[in-house]
């Protein structure tokens, strides 16, 4: 991913489109009042666009939730096949946090 993206998370990047949208929207309806054939082409245009947009991040967004219950199941799964291994592991984890947060 360009690392411009690199520190958002898709749902952040998905609430920014949709920021940039709404104030597309707004433009639009602003200037809804100005006349001509080109500013009524470039309106088309626009509303074009921005309903495209929204249809892409209408499935990405449902592409992030499939992804997620798929790792959720994928998670559940495994604690239940190796519960002694996922207590284990949480132990470490725990007693690291516990040592680290101690020190400082």
């Amino acid at each position: 991913m360009n690392k411009l993206f690199d520190s958002i998370s898709k749902p952040q990047l998905i609430q920014e489109f949709n920021n940039v949208l709404a104030d597309a929207e707004a433009l639009l309806k602003a200037t809804s009042d100005q006349t001509g054939d080109k500013v009524a082409e470039v309106r088309t245009k626009v509303i074009e666009s921005i309903r495209a947009v929204k249809s892409s991040l209408e499935d990405a967004e449902i592409a992030i939730v499939h992804q997620s219950k798929v790792a959720a199941k994928a998670t559940d799964a495994y604690v239940h096949e190796n519960p002694w291994q996922t207590v284990g592991a949480a132990a470490a984890i725990g007693f690291i946090i516990g040592w680290l947060a101690k020190r400082h």
